[in-house]
């Protein structure tokens, strides 16, 4: 499946077992393609999406920060990319 890279993925598409490694490959490519910032929406639930989401980003090399986006009541994260090195 072909993603756009428009800055906003909506998670709800995916199978859990899929999320990770779909947002480490959806940032890695809004990164290359200049992108300072993303919003992930893994919606409200139980909060178990959500801690995936943000234990990827914890991890991925190329996020700088990320925080709960606060008009969506723990339903999306945003993340603050880093530019590619030269």
């Amino acid at each position: 499946m072909r993603i756009p890279i428009d800055g906003t993925l909506d998670l709800h598409a995916f199978a859990p077992r899929d999320i990770r490694s779909v947002v480490e490959e959806y940032v890695t490519a809004a990164a290359d393609a200049g992108f300072t910032e993303v919003r992930l929406i893994h919606g409200r639930g139980i909060g178990v999406q959500r801690g995936i989401v943000q234990q990827a980003l914890d991890r991925h090399p190329r996020v700088a920060e990320f925080w709960d986006a606060p008009d969506a009541h723990l339903g999306a994260t945003i993340a603050r990319l880093l530019p590619a090195a030269p």
